[in-house]
């Protein structure tokens, strides 16, 4: 099979192609022919080496989210039958013409979706509505979300149920606009931005970094209510949450079936496998607007 690999960390450029084995599903384990893989900013970092807990075996596989078709059933596996469109989470090994994955981890794609939307809601469904949860986000909030035009801010948007308010550079306006959000130019004025839509936010979401947590706080929002996914340390000198919703085939299904029925668009960005160099720049450049997605096999 081709996958994605690198052997050492660095720039985008140290990815390329090779032919690796066919994985063989154990007991347990589906083998999947991925469709459409998406590259996530944890993928970017663990390229990157800025993961010391991830030990990468050169030369290392990458991606942590797919959609495609069972391929074959590993020993004892029932409720699954080959030919079956299916998503899930994987790790460091998604962006490959096939993955083995617990049959447990893994949801059933519904037919409304295409392959590219159901790998792009994958790591950003299971994220976003599990942040929402931790924060306790209810009726009678107002909901910022820093980062609102990426993969995150653009699932949390459309699940809260509250007035959202959303960061991002002025391209993306009219694209946070379409998702319901009152958008804001993110940056020194974010405060003042904020201030300015009439709005009191009194929760927040952090996807972006930097100055983020330290201006949720400045607008006002308790620190025990703004969550972060990206910036620990942040968090740590304001004593906000950093928010580690984990992997739940449970919440990606609810999601997913949300998308199906029209409830939740993702805008997506593809890319064929033998640009992942390029895709991962998009993804490490921290402007692009809802997901981008490796396309794999037809």
């Amino acid at each position: 099979m081709r996958a994605a690999v690198f052997e050492s960390y660095g720039p985008p450029d140290v990815l390329h192609l090779t032919d690796l084995p066919d994985p063989v599903p154990g007991p347990g384990e589906v083998l999947v022919r991925v469709h459409a893989a998406g590259v996530q900013p944890f993928d970017v970092a663990v390229r990157q080496g800025r993961m010391p807990w991830v030990e990468a075996s050169f030369p290392q596989q990458i991606g942590q989210e797919y959609a495609g078709v069972v391929e074959a059933l590993g020993e004892g596996v029932t409720g699954l039958t080959i030919g079956a469109p299916v998503l899930g989470s994987t790790m460091l090994n998604g962006a490959a013409e096939l993955l083995t994955a617990p049959a447990g981890n893994v949801v059933a794609k519904p037919a409304e979706l295409d392959f590219p939307t159901a790998a792009a809601l994958v790591a950003a469904a299971q994220t976003a509505s599990g942040a929402l949860a931790e924060l306790a986000v209810s009726a009678g909030d107002v909901l910022l979300i820093h980062a609102g035009a990426g993969s995150v801010g653009t699932v949390a948007a459309q699940l809260a149920g509250v007035p959202v308010i959303g960061t991002a550079s002025p391209r993306n306006h009219d694209h946070l606009r379409s998702l319901g959000m009152v958008p804001v130019e993110y940056g020194p004025d974010l405060v003042a931005n904020v201030r300015a839509t009439g709005l009191r936010p009194t929760v927040a979401l952090d996807a972006a970094g930097g100055e983020a947590i330290a201006q949720s706080v400045a607008l006002g929002i308790a620190p025990e209510r703004i969550g972060t996914i990206v910036d620990d340390k942040a968090a740590a000198e304001h004593g906000a949450a950093v928010v580690r919703a984990g992997r739940s085939p449970q919440r990606l299904a609810a999601v997913v079936a949300r998308a199906a029925a029209g409830g939740i668009r993702m805008r997506v960005r593809p890319f064929p496998l033998d640009r992942i160099a390029e895709a991962h720049a998009e993804v490490e450049s921290r402007h692009s607007r809802g997901k981008v997605v490796l396309m794999i096999s037809e």
